[in-house]
């Protein structure tokens, strides 16, 4: 759901992708990464992962942790409806017609791109290791940027 504004930039470009700053880095295909990650430090059971899955024919797939009263992905914490209002509009702005389905995900296919195939096969995650470097330790790191979920105003 994010556009790289990064010169020269193709996902299938390793070497630049990894050079991306954080941020754009978790927002360009490595979200399921920061998913992941979230869990592994902070993970409740009313923490659910949602794929935002476009229709077919549209691009803007994005994975998100949340609750039914906020979302976090590589902007941080969102309340829930607020972040879906600006992803429609902002997706519709790109693409115009654009539509998407928020899809339940369990927590094992966010690091394994056997599984999230499984799963579904328009679902294409890489493992953290499909990275030019091992990509979870990078979004630990990212991680304490932000406060726990329990310190956040509901």
């Amino acid at each position: 759901m994010y556009q790289p504004r990064t010169p020269g930039y193709h996902s299938q470009d390793q070497v630049t992708r990894w050079a991306l700053p954080d941020r754009v880095f978790f927002a360009c295909g490595a979200c399921h990464i920061l998913a992941h990650a979230f869990l592994e430090r902070y993970g409740a059971p009313q923490h659910e992962v949602t794929w935002i899955r476009p229709v077919p024919g549209y691009w803007g797939n994005h994975i998100i942790v949340g609750t039914t009263d906020w979302v976090f992905d590589f902007h941080g914490y969102s309340r829930r409806e607020a972040f879906f209002v600006h992803a429609w509009k902002r997706n519709r702005w790109l693409w115009p017609g654009w539509e998407a389905t928020l899809v339940p995900l369990p927590s094992e296919v966010l690091i394994s791109g056997m599984r999230s195939q499984e799963f579904d096969r328009r679902l294409k995650l890489r493992a953290p290791q499909q990275f030019l470097h091992d990509a979870l330790p990078r979004a630990r790191r990212y991680l304490e940027r932000f406060p726990a979920p329990d310190a956040i105003v509901r």
